[in-house]
């Protein structure tokens, strides 16, 4: 690990497929995790930490009487580890403005959809129940709006006749363990910035969309 890493604080509520694809890469993409933090003692996420001898903490939100509170304890939790980036890989929380706000520019959210399409839960269901051609995957900046904030890279997915709920999803998170790394590796590089609620790479702002990253894209950096 070089010493110039830049680190970074994932955050996560399930299995933590997007940490370990981030965790394999941490010297490719120049970054450091420096913890993993989740609100569920049982998500696998922290076992992938525990494996990797990255610091894995729980900070169980059922101990709190509401978000405010829970987030509060959430951004001290994360501050006492420096990060320069904070990265929700999965992590099932709404958050609140005060901490959206205590991170503007340095958080990173992925979200199995094309957005704006299909924002919150259930994504693939849903798609498939409206007859979408194609669906896909987001990484964005993170606002105080659900799954509203700046979009910075999008992968697209074409939807089979035969798909099921499952099948989509399996072909979306291949998508997302190849479009997560890329949007991480460009903030590090400090490529990518947050600028009046527009996602800029290299000082140029990126479509509303996002960089169109397809499924059938070499898997290369641009």
């Amino acid at each position: 690990m070089t010493s110039n890493a830049l680190s970074v604080v994932v955050l996560v509520s399930g299995s933590g497929s997007n940490l370990q694809t981030l965790t394999d890469q941490q010297n490719s993409l120049g970054i450091r995790i420096s913890a993993v933090v989740s609100n569920r003692s049982d998500a696998y996420g922290l076992t992938r930490a525990r494996l990797a001898n990255i610091p894995a903490i729980t900070l169980n939100h059922k101990d709190y009487p509401n978000r405010e509170q829970y987030d509060a304890d959430l951004i001290q939790c994360i501050d006492q580890h420096s990060p320069a980036l904070v990265i929700l890989a999965g992590f099932m929380r709404i958050l609140t403005p005060a901490l959206t706000q205590y991170y503007h520019g340095r958080m990173l959210n992925i979200h199995p959809s094309l957005l704006p399409k299909y924002k919150g839960l259930h994504t693939h269901r849903r798609a498939l129940e409206a007859g979408d051609s194609e669906h896909g995957v987001t990484v964005h900046f993170v606002t105080e709006e659900l799954d509203g904030g700046a979009p910075i890279i999008q992968a697209r997915v074409k939807i089979k006749a035969s798909d099921t709920e499952e099948t989509l999803r399996q072909r979306v998170l291949t998508q997302e363990h190849r479009i997560y790394p890329t949007a991480v590796a460009w903030f590090a590089q400090g490529r990518l910035k947050l600028l009046n609620n527009s996602a800029y790479l290299d000082g140029v702002p990126l479509p509303e969309s996002g960089y169109d990253y397809p499924v059938e894209a070499s898997t290369e950096q641009p």
